[in-house]
């Protein structure tokens, strides 16, 4: 078995793996740095460019493991695309949303190279995409080699239980196997159940890394947390200014759309309009939609019924009155420069009254990084378009993770028992808590931080 972590630096980064399984290949996840401008964010598909791709296979929509695969069809035209069954909803939206959004850095920053694929581009590929559910293993070889008798490998994808659609993939050869663990969560959510990985079982492991530089502390559950964050709005309504969660449009804002339309059900919370962005409302849609064919809890709870949204116009984020209470779900997550989340967060950053609570990851690097890390009455550069800011709103972070928490990931490299196990999806020092941590309790697995872009042989 042959693989290449194809991500262009040693973070979080673009999610792209290939592996050559038996003389087959396949690039699992195709996606694009958030932190990189350009041709840089892309994956090194010039790493593999002279080889023969059978297939693409995704592991979820979300534009770190999805956003480049338009290019990667154009490296491997003869590659089809397979994904899990909810993705195939969702995939298209995603990357006609990144085609507009490079559009506008193009013209707003100048980036001559955007966009890197276009609309009609995403849509001249949509006929290579096939959808399977969960648990049903398919052939995954190109036919010209099937045709010649040669037996294919089949690959499997298992749910994740991390956003809709989300999937580990379990590949088969006829000696060996590989499960890759793409984005995955062990316990519940407030809409999506945990991970159903209980019977996996590989030789080679890759697995995601993204928290094993977070320890949970002591008491703190995800139940202790909710608590906390409903206690934290009743507060922030008290004072008459408006709360902001910065969320990603898929997923993590479908999360807290249940949460507080559960808390209005209870009467713990004054129902009132809930203001989201388009593209949150868009995959809201297909939440509700898919709720009785997803593992998820609340079947029955739609939340455009629960709920009364009201989607920002443009511009209306830099306009309208901070006052009365206003709950903002918004993205994008790490309130990033010519989003709803930035220009609310420069506008009430300053203003005591107001709250913006985290729920998810920022990157240290992104606005909302910055925002994060600062310190009541601290002056800090927000953004190059924003200057400098200076925070006096309450600003709290709520652990109410869609990744899987270290010592679960830990506990799942036990069941898997793979005689080598590839660590990505994380910062230096997650992946070196993973490596020290797997070698302490199971000193005869391999484990390999491949380099970037380079091929290991496992």
């Amino acid at each position: 078995m042959r693989i290449a972590n194809l991500n262009p630096d040693t973070d979080i980064g673009a999610s792209a793996w290939f592996v050559d399984l038996e003389g087959h290949r396949i690039l699992l996840d195709a996606g694009m740095h958030p932190k990189r401008e350009g041709s840089d964010g892309l994956p090194l598909y010039k790493a593999i460019r002279q080889e023969e791709l059978d297939a693409i296979a995704i592991s979820h929509c979300h534009h770190d493991h999805v956003g480049s695969l338009p290019v990667a069809t154009r490296y491997f035209p003869k590659a089809h695309v397979l994904m899990a069954e909810q993705s195939y909803f969702i995939i298209e939206r995603v990357l006609h949303n990144s085609v507009n959004v490079m559009t506008r850095q193009r013209d707003e920053l100048g980036i001559k190279e955007y966009p890197l694929y276009t609309h009609d581009q995403v849509d001249d590929i949509a006929p290579l995409f096939q959808s399977f559910r969960y648990n049903r293993e398919v052939e995954w070889a190109a036919y010209h080699k099937t045709r010649a008798g040669i037996r294919s490998p089949t690959l499997e994808f298992y749910d994740a239980g991390h956003t809709l659609g989300s999937a580990g993939i379990m590949l088969r050869g006829e000696k060996e196997t590989m499960f890759y663990t793409g984005d995955v969560c062990f316990h519940d959510q407030t809409l999506l159940r945990a991970a159903r990985f209980q019977d996996v079982r590989a030789d080679v492991l890759i697995m995601e890394t993204t928290r094993g530089n977070r320890a949970v502390p002591k008491g703190v559950t995800r139940a202790t947390e909710v608590e906390r964050l409903t206690a934290a709005i009743h507060q922030a309504l008290k004072r008459k200014g408006c709360v902001m969660i910065p969320s990603f449009a898929l997923g993590r804002t479908q999360e807290i759309l249940a949460l507080l339309a559960l808390l209005m059900r209870e009467g713990k919370l004054k129902p009132q309009p809930i203001y989201i962005g388009g593209l949150g409302r868009v995959f809201t849609e297909i939440y509700d939609l898919e709720a009785h064919r997803t593992h998820r809890q609340h079947t029955n709870l739609q939340l455009r019924e629960a709920l009364n949204l009201v989607v920002l116009e443009p511009g209306q984020s830099q306009k309208m009155k901070l006052s009365g209470g206003r709950i903002f779900v918004i993205t994008s997550g790490m309130m990033s420069e010519n989003t709803a989340a930035h220009d609310l967060a420069v506008r009430m950053a300053g203003d005591e009254r107001q709250s913006i609570f985290f729920v998810g990851y920022a990157d240290p690097s992104t606005p909302g990084g910055r925002l994060k890390a600062s310190k009541p009455g601290e002056t800090f550069v927000f953004s190059p378009s924003a200057g400098p800011v200076t925070r006096h709103c309450d600003m709290q972070e709520f652990d109410l993770t869609a990744h899987a928490n270290r010592d679960d990931l830990l506990d799942f490299v036990g069941q898997v028992a793979p005689r080598a196990i590839l660590l990505g999806h994380g910062d230096d020092d997650s992946r070196q808590w993973f490596e020290e941590q797997i070698h302490a309790r199971h000193p005869k697995i391999q484990i390999i931080q491949p380099q970037v872009g380079k091929s290991v042989s496992v």
